[in-house]
């Protein structure tokens, strides 16, 4: 029979692409850890993982085991969960997984609350801007924005994510303000990685797409943002990000009247599975009723706080 812990080592040394500090998190030395999974190894009669001094790479045996050894170990913390004292108060890990942006501006501030309203859970939180494979990486629950392309997971709305066109003062001032959106061809723009053209709502409820140029662009949106601020120009920005900023008056919002077609939703995902560990749900009623249908970055000035 598969011992859990050697199959959690599996699972954690794929994760962080190094199994001595896989093996830490339990408690255990290089030389036990690799101990450890080579009885894991024979168990199975097959090689899991090429391990070198510098790197560690599945093999194509490890690469098809790590999605079982996943639903294993949930099997088991399920089975775990669903009797005695263990059922009525969330516990245990839970792999968390943001963007940066939003999960350093949002999600971090956070957890102080969080922490404290469950304190039999430990969080092991990953704020990646690309899209983590949940099974593979043993992802309990993500926080997306935008539209939804995997079928495999299950959404909850947490928040909408409304998008707003800022610039800053000292922009507008050398620069102008666009009146309508074809305005935008004869300004500098700060383009965010492939959105572009920008579309907006006319006041007759018709469309006006742009293409936008400008002699910067990024695949980050704190990088435009920061950007924008310092008057390099005009940016397309969710509301989230730039709230602080609108309040203080270092950007400023500009073709109010013009709706971007961008918004989108933030939303908690979590792998298609009958059972919801009471840790997840936590998590996600937490931040449901954290931002809500009308989030605190969206409320006008001299915001309520947050709830707790």
């Amino acid at each position: 029979m598969l011992d859990l812990t050697d199959v959690a080592l599996f699972v954690r040394a794929c994760a962080t692409r190094n199994l001595s500090a896989a093996g830490r998190e339990f408690g255990l030395s290089p030389a036990a850890s690799s101990a450890r999974l080579a009885q894991l190894e024979q168990q199975l009669g097959a090689r899991l993982l090429h391990r070198t001094t510098r790197q560690l790479a599945l093999t194509q045996e490890g690469d098809a085991f790590l999605p079982k050894a996943v639903a294993l170990l949930d099997a088991a913390e399920q089975a775990s969960d669903s009797v005695g004292d263990a059922s009525k108060a969330p516990h245990g890990l839970l792999r968390a997984a943001a963007s940066v942006s939003f999960g350093r501006q949002h999600i971090v501030p956070a957890l102080a609350a969080f922490l404290g309203a469950y304190p039999g859970i430990r969080l092991d939180l990953r704020l990646s801007d690309k899209i983590i494979d949940m099974a593979a990486n043993g992802i309990d629950v993500a926080v997306r924005i935008g539209p939804l392309r995997d079928s495999s997971v299950v959404a909850r709305k947490l928040a909408p994510s409304r998008m707003v066109v800022c610039a800053a003062p000292s922009y507008l001032a050398t620069h102008g303000a666009p009146r309508t959106p074809a305005d935008l061809a004869q300004h500098e723009c700060l383009v965010l990685g492939s959105w572009n053209p920008w579309t907006f709502h006319n006041p007759d409820g018709s469309t006006a797409t742009v293409r936008v140029s400008g002699r910067l662009q990024s695949d980050n949106g704190e990088a435009c943002r920061d950007a924008a601020v310092d008057g390099l120009g005009i940016s397309l920005q969710s509301t989230w990000s730039v709230y602080q900023h609108l309040r203080a008056g270092t950007l400023v919002r500009v073709l109010a009247d013009y709706p971007v077609e961008l918004d989108a939703q933030i939303s908690a995902v979590y792998l298609n599975r009958q059972y919801l560990p009471p840790k997840t749900q936590a998590f996600i009623d937490f931040f449901a009723a954290r931002f809500g249908p009308e989030p605190y970055w969206d409320w006008p000035e001299e915001p309520r706080k947050p709830a707790k």
